[in-house]
């Protein structure tokens, strides 16, 4: 029967000893609300079909009985296994489940429901505190790394938190209120004239300061806001990217295409997991990214083979950092509590991994992680100049230019929405502005009068 050849092979696989222990009986379980679905018993089947709408369902029966969101994704990524040992094959994608699971673990584990954390565990998830920072500040950062903030948004938070401190000429901030608040945000925006993104930003520091770690709930902030200015988009034209591409070697040149052909921003390409790439359907996985809005966007295929190149490299450099004793990667979330292997596996491993290993300033592990976000930008910057283009564009502005070129091109634009992972197609619309209508047969007037 099915779940026999399934128990079979599962001392084969790459999995951790927890996973090996619990993944058959989450296999019997599926079997289980498949049976009582269909009405057919399959364990004598040949196959357990697996298709998304199976698994949505199977992870819904676990949620009416009360299973928690880190056992309802272990159990999903049983049946990966089973998808991939049994059946021998990718299809369905569960990534968008797994995904949805391993954030709702994440906040279950940061607000303490159904996960007992001890306080060694505490302390491993907050990491290195610098004790020399006001004590405000370390208490800002633990909470933090406790709701998992990324690292770029702890920085951002912690310096509009300093500069509070600086406006108020104090770091005793528990004891302030509501008018300090909004006396601190109309200066920035009357004095400081901040753009409107961070005025959001300080407002939001300053909310989760007062929310989470003094547990305080604020009144309105009626505040001077700044003034919205609606800029458009720096967007390279097809010529420029022509002569921009030559000025691009070896992985540089990878992620100029990545950047380009497939819309991911910077911190996307250079963020990029093993894992992440399907070869077999020209896709990339995007995880974890601005607004955590997964999605899944095109390979394109000029880039395929330097990719492919580049994996393999990446495979063979991780061999050696474990044959070294090293070998691990930093994972999202609570993942690397609660499944102590993974950490070590091919899969969780950058593609644009850095040279050399350093110690984890958070955690204060020695790992191999990701190459730094100035390694493309200084580049491009020089990529830039050395072509002489005038506008001010940066690597994002790849990202904008795949948008436009594509709307140029006749895609729809809830095609282009999904593709860069816009959440309102408003945002997505901002490039019909910049793009290049064809048919538009419109002469300036300056161009229909006389010589002069």
């Amino acid at each position: 029967m099915t779940i026999a050849k399934f128990e079979k092979v599962l001392p084969l696989l790459k999995i951790g000893k927890a996973d090996r222990e619990y993944f058959l009986r989450w296999i019997k379980r599926y079997s289980g609300c498949q049976t009582r679905r269909t009405g057919h018993d399959y364990h004598h089947r040949e196959n357990l079909p697996v298709t998304t709408e199976d698994v949505i369902k199977f992870s819904r029966e676990l949620l009416a009985s009360k299973t928690p969101a880190w056992q309802r994704l272990q159990a999903v990524r049983a049946v990966e296994s089973y998808r991939d040992a049994v059946l021998g094959t990718e299809a369905p994608s569960l990534t968008k489940i797994t995904s949805i699971l391993e954030r709702r673990s994440a906040k279950e584990d940061a607000l303490g429901k159904d996960i007992v954390v001890t306080s060694a565990d505490q302390e491993r998830m907050v990491g290195i505190i610098d004790e020399s920072e006001p004590v405000v500040i370390q208490q800002a950062r633990r909470e933090m790394r406790l709701h998992y903030k990324k690292r770029d948004t702890e920085r951002a938070y912690i310096k509009c938190i300093k500069q509070f401190i600086t406006f108020c000429k104090t770091d005793q901030l528990r004891d302030l209120g509501e008018s300090n608040i909004r006396a601190f945000l109309t200066y920035r925006a009357v004095e400081g004239n901040v753009a409107p993104s961070t005025q959001n930003q300080a407002k939001s520091a300053l909310l989760f300061l007062y929310e989470h770690v003094f547990n305080r709930t604020l009144e309105f902030l009626d505040f001077v806001p700044a003034d919205k200015s609606v800029k458009l988009p720096v967007v390279l034209s097809r010529d420029e990217i022509v002569r921009l591409l030559p000025e691009f070697q070896g992985n540089k040149r990878l992620m100029f295409l990545l950047l380009y052909g497939a819309g991911l921003r910077h911190s996307e390409c250079y963020r990029l997991r093993i894992k992440d790439i399907c070869f077999d359907r020209n896709e990339l996985h995007i995880r974890g990214p601005k607004g955590e809005r997964d999605r899944i966007t095109m390979l394109p295929e000029r880039a395929t083979q330097a990719l492919r190149d580049q994996v393999e490299r990446a495979k063979r450099q991780h061999e050696r950092d474990l044959n070294n004793g090293f070998g691990s990667v930093y994972l999202p979330y609570a993942l690397e509590r609660k499944y102590v292997n993974e950490k070590k596996k091919t899969g969780w491993q950058w593609v644009f991994q850095a040279r050399q290993i350093s110690k984890d300033p958070v955690s204060g592990e020695h790992r191999r992680h990701h190459v730094c976000k100035n390694y493309f930008a200084k580049a491009f910057s020089k990529a830039i100049a050395n072509v002489k283009i005038m506008k001010n564009a940066v690597p994002h502005s790849l990202r904008h230019s795949f948008a436009t070129h594509l709307l140029e091109d006749g895609a729809d634009i809830r095609t282009v929405q999904d593709l860069l992972g816009h959440k309102d197609v408003r945002t997505t619309m901002i490039y019909l502005h910049v793009m290049n209508k064809p048919g538009l047969n419109v002469k300036s007037p300056v161009d229909l009068i006389g010589s002069a």
